[in-house]
C-alpha cells in the first residue's frame, strides 16, 4: 500500500511535456490599416482646420447635406463614391496607402435629402443651433436653456416657431409672463431651420474649410 500511495504522489507532481504537434503558430501580425496612425504635420493647410473627427459631406450638387467621421468619409472615397475637395496636410497611413485627411467631400451620385424641417424632432441643440448658440433676448452665450415665447400655460405651441434659445437669467426673469408684459422679445422671430441648421448641430464649431458650404448657418452665428 505504501508503495502504491508513493507511485501516485509520484504521478501527481508528474507534468507531461506540451505535445509539440498540437502547438498553435503565433498568429501573423495584421497589417496596419488606414486609421491606425497618427496624424502627422500641422493641423491646418492654408488656413483649413479640421473639426476634429468629422468630415462635412455634399451632395452631388454641392449643397451640403450631412456631417460624417474620417473613417466613413474614407471608406467613401475609397469606393469612388465620393470625391475630395478639401483636405488637410496631413495624411492617413497604412502599410500599402496614403490618403490626404478629408475635411469635405463631395458624393458622386445625387441623393434625395427630405425637405420637411417643420416635422424634424424639435431638441435642445437645434433649437442652440439653429439661434446661433446664443441667448434670444440678451445675446449671452453661457448656461442656455430654452424658452416658450407664448408660455404653454398661455396657450403657446411647442413648434419652431414659439421656442427660442435663452439664457436661465433670462428664462427665470421671464417666468410665465407673455413678452408684452415681460417687455422681452427675441431679436430674431423664430422659425423653422433650414437643413444646414443640423450640420451645426453636429459639429457646433464651423472650420472655416466648411464656412464656404454653411453660410446661412455662419450668418447666424456671426449675427449672435
Amino acid at each position: 500500500m505504501r508503495g502504491t500511495r508513493g507511485g501516485a504522489e509520484e504521478a501527481a507532481r508528474y507534468t507531461a511535456p506540451p505535445e509539440m504537434s498540437t502547438a498553435v503558430p503565433p498568429a501573423p501580425a495584421r497589417p496596419a490599416s488606414l486609421f491606425d496612425h497618427r496624424r502627422r504635420g500641422s493641423d491646418t493647410a492654408g488656413g483649413v482646420r479640421p473639426a476634429g473627427g468629422r468630415v462635412l459631406v455634399l451632395n452631388a450638387t454641392y449643397e451640403p447635406i450631412n456631417v460624417c467621421t474620417v473613417r466613413r468619409a474614407a471608406v467613401l472615397l475609397l469606393k469612388a463614391k465620393a470625391e475630395m475637395i478639401e483636405h488637410a496636410d496631413w495624411e492617413l497611413r497604412s502599410e500599402s496607402l496614403t490618403l490626404p485627411r478629408p475635411v469635405v467631400i463631395r458624393l458622386v451620385s445625387y441623393v434625395r435629402v427630405p425637405r420637411d424641417t417643420h416635422r424634424r424632432k424639435i431638441t435642445r441643440r437645434a433649437v442652440f443651433a439653429r439661434d446661433g448658440w446664443a441667448c434670444q433676448y440678451c445675446g449671452a452665450k453661457a448656461n442656455l436653456t430654452v424658452d416658450h415665447v407664448i408660455p404653454r400655460s398661455k396657450g403657446g405651441s411647442s413648434n419652431w416657431e414659439n421656442i427660442v434659445a435663452s439664457c436661465a437669467p433670462c428664462n427665470r426673469r421671464k417666468g410665465d409672463s407673455l413678452p408684452e408684459k415681460a417687455g422681452m422679445h427675441p431679436r430674431r422671430t423664430p422659425t423653422a431651420p433650414s437643413p444646414h441648421v443640423f450640420i451645426h448641430v453636429a459639429s457646433p464649431t464651423i472650420p472655416a474649410a466648411w464656412r464656404q458650404w454653411l453660410p446661412d448657418v455662419c450668418v447666424l452665428a456671426d449675427a449672435a
